[in-house]
């Protein structure tokens, strides 16, 4: 039957134009929202048939939607379908955490879109419902149910396999040591028993109570109700989607994302972010940047004081941070403030990774240097930030698509403008165009971020003070 009204809730505008069209056409009524929080007035001020969602977006994501539709007795039964861009491996992993009914990958076809909404009315929509009695798609209450016996089973065939290794293992291990004993000339030497019989005995042993005992001390998340062994490709699964994740569901643990010798660990507990360090980074995201930016610190003192941890073996310390505050150099406020601006700067780098790998290990204890910052980061703020972040890295990057640009100053324009119109910052990146400096040089000279100079650089460039040395072409 169509005529149904369908709610898009996607903070794309390009695609909740393209799927109004589509549905429009295919006789469907067509609401759209830009973000959970509009979705969720739009449904409750007229209940649609049905609901086409994304996962990321600001102010309420797609995780908080669903969780506020299954809470809601009136609204639990919206059939949900979830817009995934990035494939069927970001549906399969989701859709049963969510409670959704199936999902949809981006980029789409029309005859896509158009079949699962057809799909999805007719199983779930007004008819279906009227043949089988109005019945409620699935409670909260079941859910649970199922999410815990499906826990529990996975549980115990973990535990069986891990029982049956550990039993054949120890079979095998005391039977050559048996065999081993029987052929000594020492007559109290002599066991008269075999493989069987021990892994008989080691099963016994290895019980549910004993094994788990074991697994608590090593817990990695496989067996609680977090995300099992949550790792995987960033080229598949987004970065945000993967912290948006551990933020709904109040995750503690450590997320270690890795790229081309780069590696950020980013400690979480109960959902949020108490420290990201990295190694392999650039120098821009160490926290002496961080410090000497907010000029806590002279730089010649700073510069004193790396010397004289060079010359005590301190300088592969990470703990540089509680080094500056033994010595008086940084208070505690001070400090705080400036992991706050390191962590979140290593989070909107990596939001920009195109490819790499991340996993999660839930339930590890974080180092003591983690538990003493306690920086509490939230992660839809620390998102949102990013999120602006990378959408300026796309128009800067139309400018500068590469570091190894080098720039010249366009000496007139600098001389009838005048330089009282610029920050201090955009000064000094001005004065570090001299033709012969590339970005990425213009970048570690001034100590700043790159974020920071490309967007001065494209700024620059807008106002035509500086523009891009052309390079011979060699013939």
């Amino acid at each position: 039957m169509a005529g149904e009204l369908i709610l898009v809730i996607d903070d794309s505008p390009t695609i909740t134009k393209v799927v109004q069209v589509v549905l429009t056409k295919a006789g469907y009524q067509v609401q759209t929202a830009a973000d959970g929080e509009a979705g969720l007035e739009a449904v409750r001020a007229q209940r649609p048939h049905m609901i086409l969602l994304d996962f990321v977006m600001p102010r309420m994501n797609g995780y908080q939607l669903c969780r506020e539709l299954s809470a809601d007795p009136a609204l639990r039964d919206i059939p949900v379908v979830l817009m995934s861009a990035k494939g069927d491996q970001i549906g399969e992993r989701f859709v049963k955490v969510m409670g959704i009914v199936d999902y949809i990958t981006k980029p789409f076809s029309p005859e896509a879109i158009t079949a699962v909404v057809q799909h999805t009315i007719g199983k779930y929509g007004p008819a279906a419902a009227a043949e089988e009695g109005n019945p409620s798609l699935v409670s909260g209450e079941d859910l649970a149910a199922t999410d815990d016996a499906d826990r529990a089973a996975a549980r115990s065939a973990a535990l069986a396999a891990m029982r049956r290794g550990i039993a054949d293992a120890v079979g095998a291990r005391v039977s050559a040591l048996v065999a081993l004993a029987q052929s000594s000339a020492e007559p109290d030497a002599q066991v008269a028993t075999d493989a069987a019989a021990i892994a008989d005995a080691a099963r016994a042993a290895l019980d549910d109570a004993a094994l788990s005992g074991l697994l608590g001390s090593i817990d990695l998340g496989l067996f609680g109700d977090g995300a099992p062994g949550l790792r995987g490709d960033l080229r598949v699964v987004p970065l945000a989607e993967v912290l948006q994740l551990l933020d709904v569901q109040e995750q503690s643990g450590v997320l270690t994302v890795e790229r081309s010798g780069a590696r950020v660990t980013i400690y979480f507990r109960r959902g949020r972010v108490d420290q990201a360090t990295a190694d392999g980074v650039p120098e821009e995201f160490l926290l002496g940047r961080f410090v000497l930016d907010a000029e806590l610190v002279q730089r010649a003192a700073f510069e004193a004081f790396l010397e004289q941890r060079a010359d005590l073996g301190q300088s592969g310390s990470r703990l540089i941070g509680q080094q500056l505050l033994k010595r008086g150099l940084l208070s505690e406020a001070d400090l705080k403030a400036c992991l706050v601006r390191q962590s979140s700067e290593l989070i909107y780098e990596i939001l920009r990774w195109r490819h790499g790998r991340f996993r999660f290990a839930a339930g590890l204890e974080l180092p003591p240097q983690v538990i003493g910052a306690a920086l509490g980061l939230d992660v839809e703020a620390v998102l949102m930030e990013g999120y602006r972040r990378v959408d300026e890295w796309h128009l800067i990057e139309r400018a500068i698509d590469n570091f190894d640009l080098v720039f010249l100053r366009n000496e007139d324009s600098v001389a009838q403008m005048g330089r009282g119109r610029l920050t201090r910052e955009e000064l000094a990146v001005l004065e570090l165009v001299n033709g012969k400096n590339t970005v990425k040089e213009i970048v570690r000279k001034s100590r700043m971020g790159s974020f920071e100079v490309s967007k001065m650089l494209y700024r620059l460039l807008s106002i035509k003070l500086v523009r891009r040395r052309i390079l011979p072409v060699a013939v």
